[in-house]
């Protein structure tokens, strides 16, 4: 039975860091995949230009559109093939957004407005397109829910992990050399002898400082644990998207179960 423990989470719950224990790198990947790939967020789709007389083409403002993070509301909207409507698009697999705006100045994500205030930008103070005196730009954008594979719009979060470090000090005789080439609070001296913090060792990433600094006396070792580090891009806190990657490989186990015993009842 895997264990997770988290080490580490801020405030807002949008960078996560957590332990597993008793896993495998196969596992630890599947999930890496499943967050990446399989995670359902909001983006928008299709645009509908009506006027753009700014320096871009209408290409590039939709490419930029569709990049901008939203926030997601999974409990309203269902993914277009699961959807009653059959993709064809309804209330409850699409929501409407517009935007209208007239120079000069630089028009900003906090510009576009939403049918729905549950789905918005992440990030107001996105620059969209600068418009000078007299341009304008209007337009009304599509946004649907989607995921990582079809297209990396739909990524909720930047996922990545590694094994966790095992350290081993020795006789180390200037400890105060690797306590300054390291990263602050990894290393500390305690009454004359190097000494490791176990959990900052979680969190970063030494490159061979250590054992440089000490001439070979500190070693660095790979567990057979695991830290995963997610950073959310803000559509769905680390929790929500944690939960929905459970559920995705929930889903993917049961598909594959199914599609083995279809193809030993053909055999």
């Amino acid at each position: 039975m895997v264990e997770i423990e988290v080490v580490k989470a801020d405030k807002k719950n949008n960078k996560l860091t957590i332990l597993l224990k008793k896993s495998d790198a196969s596992f630890v990947n599947a999930v890496r995949r499943a967050i990446s790939e399989n995670v359902p967020t909001m983006a928008i789709e299709d645009v509908e230009i009506r006027k753009n007389s700014s320096v871009l083409y209408d290409e590039v403002i939709a490419h930029r559109l569709g990049l901008v993070p939203l926030t997601t509301d999974l409990e309203s909207y269902n993914l277009p093939a699961k959807c009653k409507c059959n993709g064809e698009g309804c209330a409850s697999c699409q929501v409407k957004l517009t935007l209208e705006a007239e120079g000069p100045g630089v028009v900003t994500a906090s510009e576009i407005k939403s049918k729905d205030p549950k789905i918005k930008p992440v990030f107001p103070e996105t620059p969209i397109v600068k418009l000078l005196k007299g341009q304008k730009v209007e337009l009304e954008a599509t946004a649907i829910l989607g995921t990582g594979n079809v297209h990396s719009k739909w990524n909720p979060a930047h996922v990545w992990y590694k094994h966790r470090p095992v350290v081993k000090i020795g006789n180390v005789k200037e400890p105060y050399r690797v306590v300054e080439a390291c990263p602050p609070g990894v290393f500390e001296i305690k009454n004359g002898k190097l000494v490791a913090n176990e959990e900052k060792l979680l969190t970063v990433d030494l490159a061979g400082l250590a054992e440089e600094a000490s001439k070979g006396e500190v070693t660095m070792e790979k567990s057979d644990d695991f830290v995963m580090f997610i950073e959310s891009f803000g559509q769905l806190n680390c929790k929500e998207i944690l939960e929905q990657a459970v559920k995705a490989l929930d889903e993917n186990t049961e598909e594959f179960e199914k599609l083995l015993k279809e193809a030993e009842a053909k055999e």
